[in-house]
């Protein structure tokens, strides 16, 4: 009898039913089931770069060692050519004449120790060639290399798209809007770099350094997109001098004004945010995107005051600076949307045992504040994955880690649909303040009157010896989730929450509350997102928890700390820095 040999990629997933079959879990979600008695080996090959078409290549005078495509843009690497002094690349449609080839900006062509990188941005997802060939004396020399990339789109599902259209400083395609402003910033340039900013009705001023040019977008009368691309590891000094001394600060300095279309993003695979974090104050349409966060102070990512259509996708967020509280040991907040924060998608982000990943909603808000979390990697994370107060929050196709305090947390009249995410190892998945789990512990909310939970086509395994989820059908009052048997399910105003007396918002059943979108099927969720969270090809920086110690504890890594700590970038230089 003929038998199979199975190959399995570094994006499939292999599980085992019973003794007999197998199931390849595809990153597509399709699923192949194997007879165990057909088959007579399996291959697992290795990480090959992203889309890389491996026999769509021309070999000239430049040595290619590697090359890719990613969301909306893509790299190519290759051995320094001797007698070289600097490198052009220039980009095309694969389908385009090679008269269509245009440069791309000389501060993407960067230097390291094992040889040269450029990546390409704002590309529409399609096919493309990447031409390199080596200069001297500002003169091409010897004969172009050639590459194939395919680019993907970004996921733009989610409130920060929702009846709203390029979010930050590109169109919807990827491509940057039209008279848009590029800003290079590295740890060389991040106080010389210079921009005319429109400071009045009909006048200019010229501002040199990063921290002075977002001083001068505070009055409000720049309209023009700006991209600010940040390269290499980047320290506070030179960043946080626009009013803030913790934070990269985006704001609009008038109650009136809002400071529009700005995309913050990291280029390539290890652009840094060092010693500090960013914060908007009245910003619409701000995106970020495509960054490391260490050793921030306060927190991570901050969003206060009147902030509107929000993006924050693709970053890794690691530990910030102790703060004075016990629970601060880890920093702060990773991530806080807060004072009427309104529609915003926090998506494919990796966050790195974070001390409380997400707080969501002050007291006070007034609304519309609907928020979406999908696709972001909670690894060994402690507690609020988010911590909702007030807020209507759409919570899908997360991937929940070792969390050891509790996952989604409801309070104060909060309403959240939980949907087809991923819970390994988790003890208290969603909470309710004062009923259900939470009536039973510490207080987790501190008295706060509670929120309502709406639970659909969740995944739980390796549960613990503590795991505790109460749905209505065990107890109608005191339960930690409302359960529907499918999405479009409503809940029942008369049921309310045990403090407070709220009931559930039925934002996700309501098509003018709600978005378009297509749910992961939950048990592949795992596969999907740590494939997908986090920067370009999963950054420069590695971390592998262990499971059998990380994922019950919530104490700090000192390890990990340390490996933090000691980061340095390979960055040498840019090529025209």
């Amino acid at each position: 009898m003929r038998k199979t040999v199975i190959i399995i990629a570094f994006f499939s997933t292999l599980t085992a039913i019973a003794q007999t079959k197998l199931n390849i879990h595809q990153k597509d979600g399709a699923i192949i089931e194997y007879e165990v008695a057909d088959i007579d080996s399996i291959v697992f090959t290795p990480r090959l770069p992203a889309d890389t078409a491996l026999s769509s290549i021309e070999t000239g005078d430049v040595k290619v060692t590697n090359y890719g495509g990613w969301f909306e843009s893509g790299f190519v690497e290759w051995s320094a050519v001797e007698g070289a002094d600097n490198y052009h690349v220039y980009c095309k449609k694969a389908s385009a004449s090679d008269d269509a080839y245009q440069r791309i900006d000389p501060m993407l062509i960067r230097k390291y120790p094992t040889g040269i990188r450029a990546d390409v941005l704002g590309l529409e997802a399609g096919d493309y060639h990447l031409k390199i060939i080596a200069v001297n004396s500002g003169r091409e020399k010897g004969s172009p290399s050639i590459v194939s990339i395919k680019a993907k789109a970004y996921n733009r599902e989610g409130y920060a798209h929702f009846n709203n259209q390029g979010v930050g400083a590109y169109n919807d395609n990827g491509t940057l809007k039209e008279n848009a402003v590029v800003l290079y910033v590295t740890e060389e340039t991040k106080k010389s770099v210079s921009m005319e900013v429109f400071t009045s009705s009909n006048g200019t001023t010229q501002c040199t350094g990063i921290s002075n040019i977002l001083k001068a977008l505070q009055k409000g009368y720049e309209t023009r997109p700006i991209c600010i691309r940040l390269i290499g590891q980047i320290t506070a000094d030179g960043m946080t001098e626009s009013g803030d001394t913790n934070n990269l600060l985006v704001k609009a300095s008038s109650s009136s004004m809002s400071i529009d279309n700005v995309t913050i993003e990291g280029v390539g695979e290890d652009a840094t945010c060092y010693g500090f974090g960013i914060r908007a104050i009245r910003a619409h349409n701000l995106e970020i995107r495509n960054l490391a966060i260490m050793l921030f102070n306060d927190d991570g990512i901050a969003f206060e005051n009147n902030n509107k259509h929000i993006w924050i996708h693709n970053n890794d967020i690691f530990y910030g600076t102790a703060g004075s509280d016990a629970d601060q040991a880890k920093g702060d907040g990773s991530i806080d949307l807060k004072d009427d924060s309104q529609y915003m998608t926090i998506a494919h982000n990796h966050f790195f045992d974070s001390g409380k990943m997400s707080l969501c909603g002050m007291k006070k808000e007034t609304g519309p504040n609907y928020i979406s979390y999908h696709h972001n990697w909670f690894d060994h994370s402690d507690s609020r994955h988010p911590r909702i107060r007030t807020m209507s929050v759409h919570i899908y196709n997360n991937y929940y880690d070792g969390v050891s305090k509790y996952g989604v947390g409801v309070t104060y009249g909060g309403s959240a649909f939980v949907e087809a995410n991923y819970f390994r190892n988790v003890a208290k998945p969603m909470l309710s303040t004062g009923q259900g789990t939470d009536a039973k512990g510490d207080g987790t909310f501190s008295g706060e009157t509670g929120g309502i939970i709406k639970s659909f086509n969740n995944y739980f395994t390796e549960k613990p010896s503590s795991f505790s989820y109460i749905t209505q059908k065990e107890n109608a009052t005191d339960f930690d989730v409302y359960e529907v048997s499918s999405r479009n399910e409503t809940i029942p105003a008369s049921y309310k929450t045990v403090a407070g007396g709220t009931s559930y918002h039925n934002f996700d059943t309501d098509n003018s509350l709600i978005y378009n979108y297509t749910p992961t099927e939950p048990s592949i969720v795992k596969t999907v997102v740590t494939s997908s969270a986090g920067r370009m090809n999963g950054g420069d920086f590695h971390w592998n928890f262990n499971n059998n110690v990380d994922d019950q504890s919530h104490t700090l890594n000192e390890e990990l700390m340390n490996a933090i700590r000691s980061y340095k970038t390979k960055l040498i230089s840019c090529f025209d820095e």
